[in-house]
């Protein structure tokens, strides 16, 4: 009788757990309606360009973020604000080499989110782990991310805006940095660069 009232226990237990146990919900982005844009600052000015997004997910737990993972063609990069057509190549070209990004050895970067802090209605502290020219670190962003559903799976749709700044360097890409590199006088390019990230549900 013990036997049988422990099991009848366990049972109950089990199916209570799997019963409120949370499934999340993976919704893909569209990656030809997201945008990424890249600004790179120096003592005279700055440039910015746009960068495409391969493929990319959150995990929504509801109508809250737990998750989620995107895939940056660095291939794709491009400058927006040089009009000439030869000074514009050139750039984009160096931005591809050695001493930038290294695009042909390291094709993609990849921005993992790892956990998150709901601060507001719509706003969250993302945790996540970045991965440029093979490298990861560890980075934590605020973003405002708006979730919307129907009755029986909240949560089936989003919209999200951030801005991530990173310490390139920390990423390998070390070219005219001043830390790195002394004597450059007011030939060095700040070691902040700006990601504004756009990015919109598959729909």
């Amino acid at each position: 009788m013990k036997n049988f009232t422990f099991n009848l226990l366990l049972s109950f237990c089990v199916l209570t757990f799997f019963s409120f146990k949370p499934h999340p919900l993976v919704v893909p982005a569209n990656t030809d309606a997201s945008t990424i844009i890249w600004t790179g600052s120096k003592p005279t000015g700055s440039h910015s360009g746009n960068v495409s997004l391969t493929s990319g997910y959150l995990v929504l737990d509801h109508e809250d973020v737990v998750g989620g993972n995107f895939i940056i063609d660095m291939t794709s990069i491009s400058c927006t604000d040089i009009e000439d057509e030869g000074k514009n190549k050139y750039f984009v070209g160096h931005l591809k080499d050695e001493d930038f990004f290294d695009v042909e050895k390291f094709p993609k970067a990849e921005l993992e989110i790892t956990g998150s802090k709901k601060t507001s209605d719509n706003n969250y502290l993302l945790e996540a782990n970045m991965t440029i020219k093979g490298r990861t670190n560890k980075i934590t962003f605020n973003s405002e991310i708006q979730t919307s559903g129907n009755s029986e799976t909240t949560g089936n749709s989003f919209t999200a805006i951030a801005k991530i700044v990173l310490d390139r360097t920390l990423w390998g890409v070390e070219y005219k940095s001043k830390n790195i590199f002394k004597n450059l006088g007011d030939k060095f390019i700040y070691d902040e660069m700006e990601f504004e990230i756009f990015l919109i549900s598959e729909k």
